[in-house]
Order: structure tokens, then C-alpha cells, then sequence
């Protein structure tokens, strides 16, 4: 007879601790590789040379005899020998299907014993909070069902250890633990102790005479562990980042001109409390070398020498570096792909004189045919059609090939936002030398979005939005949206639809219905809201975009709305009439209905890189609206925007933006009730200006305003005066009566904002600051009458209404309320109900073009309860009305 012994060894080291739950009434057993209990002694191995004459196979349970049969090499009529029975264990043993095997013959018959390896009923994770169970079963060979071998349990730890090392977990234990079932199943358990991370505490340089340790550590992705360091995640030690920091410092010396620079060696070692790295690199600088002659060698037709010459930056005497040679590089083959070259490759050849320290460089063109664009193959679209993708496409079959018109096309493509963030289109042979085949190969994400999510806003308060948006409608690249969004001071309601290819003519067309309702407020005691006018616009609008050149997109546009003004008759009027008195002349001026009728264009000129997110290019907006054609208003607005995005590197992205805006009006002279003019653009056409397009001021918070301050008293109650004999004012905050904005003809409106790219843990918590200058102002409006009402007046008192219009009386107990009789006197025992009317000077501020400026920074955060975003921002110049506001914040949720 003939038993295996030892069962495969585990990874030792990884027995280090053990964290056990018992489960209901069973045993858990450390998987390990001692060897089973001994066995009784096995009877004297029988002498061989008997023919096999019958081979039983004993113990099986899931696998049939026969299959046993066919992992051996026996058969029947097969001389029998001690050797024979030796390889037939270790067939079945290396199927890894069997916990034990036992082979004995006797008389020609062959007794083949196995007991079955178990099969996993399921994988239980214990101590792991680093790591969900999710990203770990992904990684490990074992799964519920299968078999259950010692193998795959030690791949499995080595696998999970080496998931927790890739976090900087050095110290990460995994002890695999079975619990015995029924029915030969098991449970494997791992239990973890995943460890403090290890970090890297000091970055030692040794060798480096021209340059600081801090600027090498500054080019190396691995950072020492630091207070400042606390969002990044490059501060964990990484054996993979250890090797890409070495070629990050050669490439940065490559660049400096030290052509000889090498990395001599780079140790990483465990600090004496085992917890933390200290990382020490030996560096040779070596020699800095300069440009020698640079030349340029091309054999294709169109290329020559001589204008490719031009094309190269690098001078003789120029610092050697090898960045600026790998750019020329594809500065080369780039050029060489707009004359339709598609596989030109610039092969520079260096030759170093290290007597001279300088780099000669050539750069040949070795000879390729023109190429031509024989197959266009789109694949990964299962929803978006294939004409949706080749309608974006620069080159069409048959076409030269030209680098320039791929990467536009890829532009353009994922500009569409219907496919994965990095795409690319490949270039792959064609059928013959001079063909080539463009592939681009997709990956769907979806478009479609149903949402209804509840929030809070600093402006708003309490919010409330509904929407369903499909922008791949049918995979046509339709756009499909339809929204209601309602607060305490807007409500609105709107279906759109846009055919971006108009019988599939490059030509958008699309329309939308509205409906908006608008509570204008502004500020009085202080930080307390009061309604002012109420503002409902119906319409709708169509618009029609043509493309002018590539880059230029014109898009004409139609509107028709009615609006209506409407001021709370209760607390503004007065006999059926708005009071100026309570509203102001502005305000009352401001009511009624209307219909605007109007007709624009926006001609747009735009070469940033991307659609959604850009990082780099260029785009500039001129954008005019007559009203006028019907209606019963005429003006022409003009606004005009432009950007500018570069990317500086390593994530951080600048975006330049200014714009402006000016309304004229063609109705000529208006007047308000008493005869007074007034400016002749109405309150609701108005440019307005503040939170949130400029930060660190209030909503509407910059620009022509009327405030209604009241007097000072004195103690005894009588009015306070100045030397001269006049009353004086109380311009405090928080004794405004009121405090409106009128808004302007005329804007600006500039921005500076700088994204700050953090490290992969923070960008994980999907943080994303930025800082920002903002400046701007609004101004160029019509000085409106002020109204004054000084202290002694008669006018101190009015009699407030009931939802009726009835006058009422108050009773004696301070709170009921009842008609007042037709003699207008009140019953005995009642009052007049009545509102006493403060003395107040109304003052108008804040028409200046002079600018506004606030700097600030503001981080938008995906936080487990939904989208957060908070700006700080300081105004550093206002002015004498501006209202200010230092923090402001939005924060939702979905549900």
C-alpha cells in the first residue's frame, strides 16, 4: 500500500494571528500543511509482476470510477509494479480533486481508495475594513461550489496580502481557517488583521551635488509622511512606485542635460518599531552635456529637410534635453501624419562626445508610402448607432490620412458624453502598405438619468428638484429632458427636446417649453427676507444650430413668453392702487403683464479639448436678442463671453473667463404713475449680479439698489437731529426698512480659477478644490424718484385689509378681527385696525461701473449623502449698498 504524506505547505508567516467566531455548533480548523495523524503500519509492499487484471475504484462519491480511471496510467493486462502504483498517487494527487489516495493490489486486482476533496459551500471575510469583501473575491481563486484544495487557499492568502501591501499594509496578517460541513462541504474563513499602514518617513538622496534633496523629492511620486501631507495617499509605501520614482528622477536629470545620470541603487527599509520606510537612493549625476550640431535627415517626398529643420526647437549650444527630443519626436511624426504619412517614424541618433560634453543629434525620416484611409471600424456601440459615431468623424474612407483630423475627431467623439473618459482611435495596417485602418473602439456609458433629490441651499433654503434626461435618446444622439424644480422662491416647469442632426443634415434643431415663477426679495432688519414682487413667465422657445466652420457654431433662436408682475395687494396697495409709499415707485412702475417676442443668434467659436470637463482651448460667445417682433416690449440685448482653459500639469487645470452684457431699449421714453420717467428698460429685463456668479456677494448683491432707512430717535422718543436742524438717518444693516435691486443695462463679469488636484485618497472622497478671484460689476440705469417720508408726517398710518378688501377692527383682547361697519367707525370696545408707517428716506447707491473683487476657495465634495459644495469668499472691494456674504453652501440628496 502506498499513502500520501505531507499535504502542501501554507505560507508561513501568515499564522500570525487569528481572530475566530465560532459558527453554530461546529469546529473551525486552521487550514495548515502538518501532516495528517499517523496511520496504523501499512502491510509490506507486495512483491510486483502480477498482471493487472481489475482496477476498483473505492470511496468516490462525486466523480464516477470511470473518470478516476482516466487519471491513470494503469490498465488492465498492464504488468503491476511498485513504481506504477507511486505515479497513479501522484496523477490523482496533481488533479487536485483528492484529500488522501490509496492504492493496493492483490492478485492482479488493483484498489484504488480516494476520499474526496471538499467542495466550498462559501468564503467568509473576517477583520477586513480596508477592504471591502467585494474587491477581495475578485482577486482570489476560491469560490463558493468549487473544489477545495490547500493550493488555492495559500494563492489566496498570498493574493490578499498583496492587496493589502499594494495600500502600504506591510503588516497585514491572513490566517485561513475551515469549518467542516455536511456532505463534505466546508466553510473557508480568512481572518484578518489588516495592520497600521506603512508610510514612508524619511526620503534620503546620497550623491546629488547639483540639485537640493527637497527639488528631487519634489519630481518623485512617493511623498514623506507630513502634516501637509494628510489628503495624499503617495505617502504609503509602494515597492512599484519605488522603481517609478527612479525613472522619474532620471527623466528629470535626462531634462536638465546630465545624459550620464544613473540610480546607482534604491533601499527601502523598515524603521527599528517595523511600522514605517525610510528610503535612501544613491545617484551618479555625471557629466552635463549641451546640443552639438542638429540636424535633420528625411527621405519621404513632401518632407524636406530643410522645412523640417524649421519644425526642430533645439539649438547648437542649447542645455541637452531629452524631453525636448522626445517632443521634437512627435512633433515630427505628426507633421509627417498631416502630409498623410501615417506610419513616418523620426528615429533620432545620438552621438556623444564626452571630451566636448556635447550631443550631436540627427533625426531621420526613414522612406514610408502616403497613406490612405481604407476602413473606418466602430465597435463597443450595443445602443449608440454607428452613424451617430461616424458623423463626428473628420476623415472618411478613401481620404489621405492626417493626424491633425484623428485627433479632432476623438474630440469630438468624446465630447458627445456618451462613451468612456480615455478614448482612443487606433491606427492599425491596412490591407496594403499604403492603407490604413482607423478603430475605434467604444465604451458605452449611460445617459439616461431619473432623479428626485431633496436639498438645502444658502439661497433657496429648503429645495426641491424632479427630472428624468436622456441625452442618447433611441441611441440617435437625442437629447430628451423634462425637470419641475420648486423652493421658497422659485418654482418652474420644463419639457425640452434637441435633434442634433436634423434629417441627418448637420443641422441641430430643438425646442422648449416653461413655466417659471419667481419671488424677488430683499433684505430688511438685518438678515430677514421679505417678498417683494412675484414674477410668472409662460412660454416657449425653438432654436436651430448650423455649424459655420469647425470650429464655429451659429445657432439662431426664437422665444415667446408672457410675463406677469404682481406686487402682495395686502401689504403694497392702497384703495386698489400700488402705494409707493410701501413699494416704492420702482416697484410699482415694475407690474403688469407683458409679451416678449424675440428673435437671437449665438455664434460660438470653440477649441477646448472637451465638451464637459475641457482642460485646455479656447471658447468665445456673441450673443444677440432683439425683442420686438410683436409683443409689447423692444430692446436689444447683447452678451458676449469668452474662456480660456490651460492645463498646467500634474492636474492643475486655470481657467481665464471674462464677459459682458448690455440691453438697449427701443421704446423710447417711459413714465411711472405720477408722470416721473424711468428708465426705459423694465426692472424684470435687467442684467443682474452676485451669488452665485460672483462670490463673496450676496444674491443680487452688486449693483443699483434703493434702501429705505429710517430716522434716529432719541431716548424720549423725539427725532434726532444734526447741528443744522435736520433729521437724522440710521444707515445700519440691520435697521433697513428695505433694501432693493434694480439691476443695470451693463455688466462684467471676470473670473480667474485654478483646480487643485489632490492625492488618489482624496480624490477617492471625490473632493475638488479650487481657488478663484472673481471680479465684475453691473451698472447704467436710470436714477429712479426717491421717496421720502420725515418724521410728523401725516401719513403715518394705514388701514390693513382683509383677503376682501375690507377694513377691519381690532378687538379688546389684541387678536380678533372683524369687519369694520359701513359708517367706518368701530363698535365700542374695538379699535381701528391699522399700520403704523415708519418715517423713512429712500437713497439710491450703487450705479458705479467701478469693480467688485472677492478671492476666495471653494470645494465640491461627493459626499455619502449626496453632492455638497461650499465657496469662502472674502469681498476685498465694494461698495457703499453691496451685501456681502462669506460663506455660502448647497447640499443635497437623493432618494
Amino acid at each position: 500500500m502506498f499513502r500520501n504524506r505531507p499535504i502542501p505547505v501554507l505560507l508561513a508567516g501568515t499564522m500570525l494571528a487569528t481572530f475566530s467566531m465560532p459558527l453554530a455548533a461546529q469546529t473551525r480548523q486552521p487550514v495548515t500543511d502538518q501532516a495528517p495523524p499517523a496511520q496504523p503500519a501499512q502491510a509490506p509492499v507486495l512483491p510486483t509482476g502480477d498482471v493487472i487484471t481489475q482496477i476498483n475504484v473505492v470511496g468516490s462519491q462525486r466523480i464516477e470510477p470511470d473518470t478516476v480511471r482516466s487519471y491513470l496510467k494503469l490498465r488492465p493486462g498492464d504488468l503491476y509494479t511498485a513504481e506504477k502504483g507511486d505515479q497513479a498517487i501522484k496523477d490523482l494527487f496533481a488533479t487536485e480533486l483528492f484529500a488522501d489516495v490509496t492504492v493496493r493490489e492483490a492478485s492482479g486486482v488493483v484498489t484504488i481508495e480516494v476520499k474526496e476533496n471538499p467542495v466550498v459551500n462559501r468564503i467568509i471575510f473576517e477583520g477586513n475594513k480596508r477592504l471591502k469583501e467585494d474587491k477581495i473575491l475578485k482577486e482570489i481563486r476560491l469560490a463558493p461550489r468549487q473544489i477545495f484544495t490547500r493550493s488555492k487557499v495559500r494563492a489566496d492568502v498570498a493574493r490578499i496580502i498583496e492587496l493589502y501591501r499594494r495600500q502600504g499594509r506591510y503588516a497585514a496578517t491572513v490566517d485561513p481557517q475551515m469549518v467542516t460541513l455536511d456532505q463534505n462541504r466546508v466553510d473557508v474563513v480568512y481572518s484578518i488583521v489588516e495592520g497600521s499602514k506603512s508610510r514612508v518617513e524619511q526620503i534620503n538622496i546620497i550623491g546629488n551635488e547639483k540639485f537640493k534633496d527637497g527639488r528631487l523629492r519634489h519630481e518623485m511620486a512617493t511623498k514623506q509622511a507630513r502634516l501637509t501631507s494628510f489628503f495624499s495617499s503617495n505617502t504609503s509605501f509602494d515597492p512599484d512606485r519605488l522603481a517609478y520614482d527612479q525613472q522619474k528622477l532620471r527623466q528629470f536629470y535626462l531634462t536638465q542635460g546630465y545624459a550620464d545620470f544613473r540610480v546607482v541603487s534604491a533601499i527601502a527599509e523598515l524603521t527599528p518599531d517595523k511600522r514605517d520606510f525610510i528610503i535612501t537612493y544613491v545617484v551618479e549625476e555625471g557629466q552635463r552635456y549641451k546640443f552639438g550640431d542638429v540636424k535633420v535627415e528625411s527621405d519621404l517626398r513632401d518632407f524636406k529637410p530643410d522645412f523640417a529643420k524649421s519644425i526642430v526647437p533645439m539649438k547648437k549650444g542649447d542645455w541637452y534635453n531629452a524631453k525636448q527630443v522626445e517632443d521634437t519626436v512627435n512633433g515630427l511624426n505628426e507633421t509627417a501624419g498631416l502630409l498623410g504619412y501615417a506610419f513616418a517614424e523620426a528615429d533620432p541618433e545620438f552621438d556623444r562626445d564626452p571630451e566636448k560634453k556635447v550631443m550631436n543629434l540627427t533625426f531621420r525620416l526613414a522612406e514610408t508610402p502616403r497613406v490612405y484611409v481604407e476602413r473606418i471600424n466602430i465597435n463597443g456601440n450595443t445602443i449608440t448607432q454607428d452613424k451617430v459615431v461616424r458623423r463626428e468623424f473628420r476623415l472618411q474612407e478613401g481620404d489621405p490620412f492626417n493626424t491633425f483630423q484623428v485627433k479632432r475627431s476623438k474630440d469630438r467623439i468624446q465630447s458627445l458624453g456618451y462613451f468612456q473618459e480615455k478614448f482612443e482611435i487606433d491606427q492599425k495596417p491596412g490591407s496594403t502598405p499604403d492603407r490604413v485602418v482607423l478603430e475605434a473602439n467604444l465604451e458605452e456609458k449611460p445617459t439616461g438619468s431619473l432623479s428626485l433629490s431633496a436639498g438645502y441651499s444658502s439661497l433657496e433654503r429648503f429645495l426641491v428638484n424632479a427630472s428624468i434626461e436622456q441625452t442618447n435618446f433611441r441611441g440617435l444622439g437625442q437629447s430628451l429632458s423634462a425637470s419641475v424644480n420648486y423652493s421658497r422662491y422659485s418654482k418652474s416647469v420644463e419639457l425640452g427636446f434637441t435633434e442634433p442632426y436634423f434629417l441627418d443634415k448637420n443641422i441641430a434643431l430643438g425646442g422648449n417649453v416653461f413655466r417659471r415663477d419667481y419671488n424677488s426679495f430683499n433684505f430688511i432688519n438685518g438678515n430677514q427676507r421679505n417678498n417683494t414682487y412675484s414674477q410668472v413667465q409662460t412660454g416657449l422657445g425653438l432654436r436651430l444650430g448650423v455649424p459655420v466652420t469647425e470650429y464655429t457654431q451659429l445657432q439662431l433662436r426664437y422665444g415667446l413668453s408672457k410675463d406677469d408682475v404682481s406686487l402682495d395687494k395686502l401689504t403694497y396697495y392702497t384703495n386698489g392702487q400700488c402705494d409707493p409709499l410701501l413699494a416704492g415707485r420702482y416697484l410699482c412702475d415694475a407690474i403688469g403683464n407683458r409679451l416678449t417676442s424675440s428673435l437671437g443668434y449665438s455664434l460660438a467659436y470653440n477649441t477646448t479639448d472637451n465638451g464637459l470637463r475641457p482642460t485646455k482651448g479656447n471658447k468665445l460667445v456673441l450673443s444677440q436678442d432683439f425683442a420686438g417682433l410683436g409683443g409689447s416690449v423692444k430692446y436689444l440685448k447683447t452678451v458676449i463671453s469668452a474662456d480660456h482653459y490651460t492645463n498646467l500639469g500634474r492636474g492643475f487645470v486655470v481657467n481665464f473667463s471674462a464677459q459682458g452684457g448690455y440691453i438697449h431699449s427701443f421704446e423710447g421714453t417711459r413714465r411711472d404713475a405720477s408722470g416721473a420717467e424711468v428708465d426705459p428698460v423694465r426692472l424684470v429685463d435687467r442684467f443682474y449680479l452676485g451669488q452665485p456668479q460672483m462670490r463673496g456677494f450676496d444674491i443680487r448683491g452688486i449693483g443699483p439698489r434703493v434702501q429705505r432707512l429710517p430716522y434716529k430717535y432719541n431716548s424720549d422718543g423725539t427725532p434726532a437731529k444734526d447741528a443744522n436742524g435736520n433729521f437724522i438717518l440710521d444707515p445700519t444693516r440691520k435697521t433697513l426698512l428695505a433694501d432693493d435691486s434694480l439691476g443695470g443695462r451693463a455688466y462684467y463679469l471676470g473670473h480667474i480659477e485654478m483646480q487643485i488636484p489632490l492625492g488618489s485618497g482624496a480624490r477617492e472622497l471625490g473632493l475638488r478644490p479650487s481657488v478663484f478671484v472673481d471680479i465684475g460689476s453691473v451698472f447704467g440705469v436710470k436714477r429712479p424718484t426717491t421717496l421720502t417720508l420725515p418724521p410728523g408726517s401725516a401719513a403715518l398710518t394705514r388701514d390693513i385689509l382683509d383677503a376682501s378688501g375690507n377694513k377691519q377692527c381690532l378687538g379688546a383682547d389684541g387678536t380678533t378681527l372683524s369687519v369694520r361697519p359701513a359708517s367706518g367707525t368701530c363698535p365700542t370696545g374695538t379699535t381701528n385696525y391699522a399700520q403704523t408707517i415708519p418715517a423713512f428716506s429712500e437713497v439710491f447707491l450703487g450705479d458705479t461701473p467701478k469693480p467688485r473683487v472677492s478671492v476666495g476657495f471653494g470645494v465640491n465634495w461627493n459626499s455619502p449623502f449626496g453632492p455638497f459644495r461650499i465657496d469662502i469668499a472674502k469681498a476685498l472691494v465694494k461698495y457703499k449698498g453691496d451685501d456681502t456674504q462669506l460663506v455660502t453652501f448647497n447640499v443635497g440628496t437623493q432618494f
